[in-house]
């Protein structure tokens, strides 16, 4: 849209650099081209402002198939306004003078003869087709269709008008027929689901056979393993027994035969001692009997008051102990008359 002021009864349009702005004066063309500023009198200028941009157009149609199915069709036409003085003379682009907005709806009536060309093409294609090729190449087909009806229509190329892309974004079915068709893939998908989920369990319980098996050999070689150990523990406590005794048998044959040098040892020693004890008593009795005849010739020989001191001497040496002797008067007396008598006795002896 242009941007028109105003100043002192003049107004003054100023364009943008994508519309192309025609200016008739009094029925003369004044000012014409794009990006145009310049001062006029709305009483005698007539303005068209075309745009010279490209355009997209978004449409959707429904069309049927060759076997009465109905398809939705969803396209994008890309046009642009390539001849602006011949589109300003077969449409209305002409723009009020105070608000440069324009006076009728030329991009709408564009749009509807762009969709309504696209829209006749397509449908002449899709009513020969069949449901199942059109849902297959129908993109690709209609795009190509439409591409070249409106290369080819002629009151495009009147109007200066040039459709530069054709996109078609979808060919639907109904909601019910695409449920219907999508049934058999998804059928075909949940097969191939189910496969896999019975080779998935058929490889598990395989993986579990196998580890069963596995746990089974181990458990075997386990067992075998235990009754070697088993068989070995036994060998080994066997020889450790007889290794035992053996031992045993050298100790008791190392024990008998030290006692035996023992016994030996102390019946050479008890018999060494007896011998010696026997010379020492026979020494000994030969020295007492020695003693004694000396003993009884020194008696033979002595007086009888040594003799009877000698008993005396032997009594008292046979006596019990006698820690102290009470002497009264009277046994001092008589033990004193006695000792006096002995000697005058032995004097008249």
């Amino acid at each position: 849209m242009a941007d028109i002021t105003r100043r002192f009864g003049f107004r003054h349009l100023r364009a943008a650099p994508t519309a192309h702005v025609r200016h008739l004066r009094r029925g003369q063309l004044a000012h014409e081209g794009t990006g145009l500023t310049f001062w006029f009198r709305p009483l005698t200028s007539a303005i068209s402002e075309i745009p010279a941009d490209d355009r997209e157009l978004a449409m959707l149609f429904h069309a049927s198939t060759a076997d009465f199915q109905d398809l939705t069709v969803q396209a994008t036409v890309t046009y642009r306004i390539s001849d602006p003085t011949t589109a300003a003379t077969r449409l209305d682009f002409g723009i009020d003078p105070d608000t440069g907005v324009w006076r009728g709806e030329p991009l709408d009536q564009l749009g509807t003869l762009l969709t309504e060309t696209a829209q006749q093409h397509a449908l002449e294609l899709i009513a020969r087709t069949p449901l199942a090729t059109a849902l297959v190449d129908g993109v690709t087909a209609v795009r190509a269709r439409v591409s070249e009806g409106l290369a080819a229509e002629p009151r495009l190329a009147e109007i200066g008008v040039a459709v530069i892309a054709v996109r078609v974004t979808s060919v639907r079915p109904e909601a019910e027929m695409e449920r219907a068709l999508r049934t058999p893939a998804r059928e075909l998908v949940q097969q191939e689901a189910d496969r896999a989920t019975y080779e998935r369990r058929a490889l598990a319980v395989e993986r579990e056979r196998a580890i069963a098996e596995n746990e089974l050999a181990n458990r075997i070689e386990l067992a075998r393993r235990e009754e070697q150990l088993v068989d070995q523990q036994g060998a080994n406590a066997r020889h450790e027994a007889e290794q035992n005794a053996a031992a045993d048998a050298v100790r008791a044959e190392a024990e008998a035969a030290r006692r035996t040098r023992l016994a030996t040892a102390e019946a050479d020693a008890a018999r060494l001692l007896a011998a010696a004890k026997a010379e020492a008593d026979r020494a000994l009795g030969e020295a007492k009997a020695a003693t004694e005849a000396a003993w009884l010739e020194a008696h033979r020989t002595a007086g009888p008051e040594v003799l009877q001191a000698l008993a005396l001497i032997r009594l008292a040496e046979h006596l019990p102990r006698i820690d102290s002797i009470t002497l009264t008067p009277d046994v001092l007396t008589g033990l004193l008359g006695r000792l006096g008598a002995a000697p005058a006795a032995g004097e008249q002896r």
